[in-house]
């Protein structure tokens, strides 16, 4: 008897369970954008917003919520209530490069979020300005070999992608530059194009610009092969550090514990908009690259990228 009334009470929760899948979503999204406007992680957000709407039924709203580096928005993420309400934007500063750094940021980004699908990558690209001496990477080691201490890079920040790469690089390469932190990525760029900085590692669609108008050389790219953009440069693969190419990633978000019949819901939506040429033409525009992929796969992608950054702050001894 008892067994019978433990099946019949498994049944009704799975059907219950179920049903609030089927009438998901019932209400317009939030999908917090844990950065200001106008960047890539922004952009990318609103490119799918509307198709993913269309495809899901509900409005899907974005939300800029910016500050420390992205951890303001990714706590609010972390706290919301897991119903697939609200979904937020994962990145590689705020899932990995930061919580490296920042054990206190007040949320775990394994432990707190159930990752849901990794939208798009964008590669870096180390440049110099345009007075610097040397205008290739062979050149480019040489000079850091031959004049240890010398020169600086600017970063977006302490714990920002740009900073965490570069220290990888640094670390693998035997090489000795100087970290200066900017607030944001636009006054970083904008020190190194006038030449109060020596190098920057930033986002290609950031810094191509610069480099096209010959601002900027391009030295090296983190991309899995050459860039059409910059067929003259080589990959971080291509001069011996393979290490350093990795790509910052934009990806959805949900809070830990969201059922996995709405993540498996939003991963399918998210794949069919990816999959429609304006969305891919868009995102592409930005020098981004499309990804797509299952839940896990994206979960496994932040707990490889986390502790490839936990190492690099443990061996270079990085600290806030």
């Amino acid at each position: 008897m008892q067994r019978r009334h433990w099946i019949a009470l498994a049944a009704t929760t799975l059907a219950s369970g179920t049903a609030w899948a089927q009438a998901y979503p019932s209400k317009p999204i939030r999908l917090i954008v844990p950065f200001a406007p106008g960047g890539t992680t922004d952009i990318v957000a609103r490119v799918v917003a509307e198709p993913l709407a269309k495809a899901l039924g509900r409005p899907v709203v974005v939300e800029n919520k910016a500050g420390a580096g992205g951890a303001i928005g990714a706590q609010e993420l972390a706290r919301a209530a897991p119903d697939g309400y609200t979904l937020g934007m994962g990145t590689a500063s705020t899932t990995a490069a930061n919580p490296a750094i920042n054990p206190k940021l007040g949320y775990d980004p394994v432990s707190d979020f159930a990752p849901v699908v990794n939208l798009a990558a964008t590669p870096n690209v180390l440049a110099v300005g345009a007075g610097f001496p040397a205008r290739n990477f062979q050149d480019f080691m040489a000079l850091l070999k031959r004049e240890p201490g010398k020169y600086s890079y600017a970063t977006p920040g302490t714990g920002s992608i740009g900073h965490l790469q570069m220290e990888l690089f640094k670390s693998l390469a035997g090489v000795f530059i100087t970290h200066i932190p900017y607030r944001g990525a636009g006054p970083a760029l904008n020190d190194v194009v006038g030449g109060q900085v020596p190098m920057i590692l930033d986002n290609v669609p950031s810094a191509l610009p610069f480099i096209k108008s010959g601002k900027l050389v391009a030295i090296a790219v983190t991309a899995p092969e050459r860039l059409k953009e910059l067929p003259d440069t080589p990959t971080f693969a291509e001069v011996g550090f393979e290490p350093v190419n990795r790509m910052a990633y934009y990806g959805i978000l949900a809070p830990r514990g969201t059922p996995v019949e709405i993540v498996d819901t939003l991963n399918a939506a998210a794949l069919k908009v990816l999959q429609e040429p304006a969305v891919k033409k868009r995102i592409e525009e930005t020098g981004s690259v499309i990804n797509g992929g299952t839940p896990a796969q994206f979960g496994q992608l932040i707990r490889d990228e986390l502790a490839v950054y936990r190492e690099v702050v443990k061996r270079q001894k990085l600290s806030l």
